[in-house]
This record gives C-alpha cells, structure tokens and sequence, in this order.
C-alpha cells in the first residue's frame, strides 16, 4: 500500500499544484490531508477546492488548529480576524464550512492521523515548544504514552512545519511536513510517501520547487497580505507572515 501525505498547505495553491503533480506521479492507494488548508494569501478559494476533490475522491482528513479559527470566536489577534473576514469574503460558500466540521482524528485500518496530537490539533506530536524559543523533542516517555494506546501501525501528523519520523516500538511516527510557510529556510514545498510492504511502514519525505514569485505576485494582486506572505514565502522561514493566534 502507498500513501501521500499532504499537510499545511495554508491557501498557497502554487506549491499545492506543484506537490499534487508528484503526488499524481507517485500513484498513492490513498492520500492524507492533516490540516490546516486555507489560512494564507495565495489563492486559498483555489486550494481550498483542489483540496474538496481530492476529498471527492476518497482522500482522508482531519482538521488544523486553523480549521478550528473558523469556529465561533476562534479567532483572538487582529492580524487573525483580518484574515478570517477577507477568507470569508473570497471563498465559496460552505467552503470554510467544510473544512471546519472536519473530524479531529482519522484512521484507515492501521494508519492512525492527527493535525497536532490525538487530544488538541493545537498542540505537537513529534516536538514540543521550548520557551527558550525553539522545539525540541518530545520526552520519549511522554511520546510513548500518546502513542501506545493508538494500536496503530503508523502515526501521522503536521503543524510544526518540520519533516521527520521515528519509531515507538513497532509504530513508525512521522511528521509530514508542510505543503506551504517553511520554517527551515528551504521555500520548497514538502509531502511524505508511506509505503507499506510485508506489514511495515517505510516513509521518504519529498521537497517540491514551485513558482514562489507566481504565489507572491498572486498575494499582493488579489490581498492585503501580500508583503508578508512574499517575506513568508521567499524566505522559508516563519519570520514572515506571522499569527497572532
């Protein structure tokens, strides 16, 4: 079995095309959506609908902790409220809608996925934040205890924006990564294929370039928040747009 695992793709439908065109080529048994689709600035009506067929065509989903921002009085800065009052103005309606009734979690016989961790989209899984200013990972002992009682072959999980796997006894953990808004200071876009042989789980993690300046010049066309999305983007780093909750 072959799995493609997309997540955080946060309206940039440039880096969105660019993955599914790898993804289409890798031919997946199934693809995965860990969240967060639509909070950003490069064409989120368009990733939010190529994001709704590929749910139309049987893809997996959870929600994001930005899924949750759509509920009532999710939003809490002012740099989040602009951004729900321009999504709402330019999206479809019941697009926002259906991305915000998505389940928490999700699981396909022994892949087991969540945006963050099985309890709080708004929390990690593989790292935790240091107050210091930067993630670490987290106490295995603590790791152990979310991911046992999963029973599950494969965990997967998005948000932090960082790629990368370990093993929790026999259950392979991995961190897909995300399709937009790098923190690593490689712009490129990211996804993870799972393939499952012989009853264990092996991922590859893949870097994707795609037309960033297409993506800012659509932002600052068409938004208010084409600045920082351009510094976001170009960057990799999250020095960029910036959230304020």
């Amino acid at each position: 079995m072959r799995v493609a695992v997309i997540s955080d793709v946060h309206g940039n439908a440039f880096a969105l095309e660019a993955v599914l065109r790898e993804v289409e080529r890798s031919a997946p048994d199934l693809i995965v959506n860990l969240g967060d689709q639509a909070e950003g600035s490069a064409d989120p009506a368009r990733a939010l609908a190529r994001q709704a067929e590929l749910a139309a065509n049987g893809a997996l989903e959870v929600r994001g902790n930005n899924e949750e921002k759509l509920w009532p009085g999710g939003r809490r800065g002012p740099l989040t409220r602009a951004y729900g009052e321009w999504l709402e103005a330019h999206t479809p309606p019941g697009a926002l809608a259906r991305v915000a009734a998505l389940p928490l979690s999700a699981r396909m016989g022994d892949l087991y996925a969540c945006h963050g961790t099985p309890a709080s989209a708004w929390e990690s899984l593989l790292w935790v934040w240091d107050h210091a200013g930067f993630y670490r990972a987290r106490d295995p002992r603590e790791l152990r205890a979310l991911v046992e009682p999963l029973g599950a072959g494969v965990v997967l999980c998005g948000h932090t924006h960082r790629a990368g796997a370990t093993r929790v006894g026999d259950t392979l953990v991995v961190n897909a990564g995300s399709v937009s808004d790098q923190v690593d200071g490689d712009p490129r876009a990211r996804w993870a294929q799972l393939d499952r042989v012989g009853g264990q789980w092996s991922v590859i993690f893949h870097a994707v370039p795609y037309d960033i300046e297409a993506a800012v010049a659509w932002s600052c066309a068409h938004t208010p928040f084409g600045e920082g999305e351009a510094r976001l983007l170009r960057t990799g780093t999250m020095d960029g747009r910036g959230d304020d909750g």
